[in-house]
C-alpha cells in the first residue's frame, strides 16, 4: 500500500497531503530554529559523520556504514559508531554494545555492525548521549552516526546521503503523502551524495563534484547454525524472507543471481522474528535464506536449513579519499580553536 502510495502512481495520496505539508512546515522550522541558534546543537570534540537519507525507508545506509568504517580503519583511524537503535529496548541509555547485547536490546542494525565490524558502537534515543558515552570509554578519532541526518541536536561536521538508484524520491511528497523526510533541494548542503545501485544522471549533472555510485555485492550464503559457508548455487528449495524496508531489492538479487527460489515472503522492516513464526513460513525439505540484517535476530534459535545472504558495499576509491580528507580538514580546524 505505501510502496504503490510513495513510489507507484496511486492518487490517492492527494487526500494525505495536509498532513504532509504540516510534516514539511515543521521540519522547515525545526531546521530553522538549529541554524538560528535558539535550539542549540552539541559538538563533539572529535569529527562526526553523518550518514542518512531523505527519505524514509533503508536505502543501503548499513551496508555503507560498514564499508566506510573499514576503509577509514585501514587509514589507521579509531572509529565509533553511534545510533538510535531502533526496535531495541534497553534497561537504560545510552547503551554500549557487547559480544552478548541482543537485537532486543540495541536493535538489528547496531548490532550488525558491531558485528560485522568490531567497532565501539553505542545506542541511545538521542545521540548526544550516546556519543557522549563512546568518549568516555574510548580513544576515538571520528564517530559515524547510523541515520540522523535529520538529528540536529548532533552537530555534525561531514553529512552523506544516500540514495535508492531506482526509486530515488518516489512522488517527491513529505511524509506521510510521499516518503520525502527532507525535500531533494536539501542535497544542495550535503557533502556527499551516493547513489545505491543505478546512477541518476540527473543526480550526477546536478552534483557531479559529490555524487558518487556505490555497488552492493553478495557474498557467500552462511548457516546460521554452523557458521558453514558456500555459493548461493548450492542451495536448493529456497524460501526467502525479508524484513527489511525494500525486500524487493533482496528478492530481486536472488533472481538476478538464479537462485532455486520457491517463493518469497516479506515482512515489515525490524521484524521480530521467532521460532514458531518461521518454521510456518518453511515447509519441510526447504531451505530458509534471509538477509543478514534479519539473521542477527534468529541466531538464537536458529535451525540446521536456515542460511543468510551477507552485503558488501563497494565505494568509488574517489568517495573515501574525499571523506578522508574532509576528515582532515575538520581536525585541522579542531586543533587550531
Amino acid at each position: 500500500m505505501i510502496e504503490k502510495l510513495w513510489y507507484g502512481k496511486n492518487r490517492s495520496f492527494w487526500l494525505l497531503l495536509p498532513f504532509s505539508l504540516l510534516y514539511g512546515l515543521i521540519a522547515f522550522f525545526r531546521r530553522l530554529l538549529y541554524k538560528l541558534g535558539i535550539f542549540k546543537s552539541w559538538q563533539s570534540p572529535v569529527p562526526i559523520i553523518v550518514i542518512g537519507n531523505l527519505s524514509a525507508g533503508g536505502n543501503g545506509k548499513t551496508p555503507l556504514a560498514i564499508s566506510l568504517i573499514e576503509a577509514l580503519k585501514a587509514k589507521g583511524l579509531k572509529v565509533g559508531l553511534v545510533s538510535r537503535g531502533y526496535g531495541g529496548k534497553a534497561d537504560h541509555y545510552p547503551l554500549l554494545l557487547d559480544e552478548n547485547t541482543s537485537t532486543k536490546q540495541a536493535g538489528d542494525e547496531p548490532v550488525l555492525i558491531y558485528q560485522r565490524t568490531h567497532v565501539p558502537v553505542a545506542v541511545a534515543p538521542k545521540r548526544v548521549d550516546a556519543v557522549k558515552a563512546l568518549l568516555d570509554s574510548h580513544q576515538l578519532d571520528v564517530i559515524l552516526t547510523d541515520d540522523g541526518l535529520q538529528h540536529y541536536a548532533l552537530a555534525r561536521d561531514i553529512e552523506i546521503v544516500v540514495v535508492d538508484g531506482k526509486r530515488q524520491f518516489g512522488n517527491g511528497w513529505w511524509i506521510p503523502a510521499g516518503p520525502m523526510r527532507e525535500r531533494s533541494s536539501r542535497l544542495k548542503s550535503v557533502d556527499l551524495i551516493i547513489i545505491n545501485g543505478d546512477s541518476s544522471r540527473d543526480l550526477v549533472n546536478q552534483y557531479p563534484d559529490k555524487t558518487y555510485t556505490m555497488q552492493l555485492t553478495p557474498g557467500h550464503v552462511v548457516n546460521l547454525a554452523t557458521n558453514q559457508q558456500c555459493e548461493l548455487s548450492a542451495l536448493r528449495h529456497i524460501c526467502a524472507i525479508a524484513g527489511i524496508s525494500n525486500p524487493k531489492r533482496f528478492f530481486d538479487m536472488l533472481i538476478a543471481m538464479k537462485a532455486d527460489l520457491l517463493h518469497t515472503e516479506s515482512f515489515a522492516d525490524h521484524q521480530n522474528f521467532s521460532l514458531p513464526l518461521l518454521e510456518k513460513v518453511v515447509g519441510n525439505n526447504q531451505t530458509l535464506l534471509m538477509t543478514e540484517k534479519d539473521a542477527v535476530k534468529c541466531r538464537e534459535f536458529a535451525l540446521a536449513n536456515w542460511w543468510y545472504l551477507p552485503i558488501d558495499a563497494t565505494i568509488p576509491d574517489q568517495a573515501i579519499e574525499k571523506i578522508y580528507s574532509l576528515f582532515k580538514e575538520k581536525k585541522s580546524q579542531r586543533e587550531k580553536k
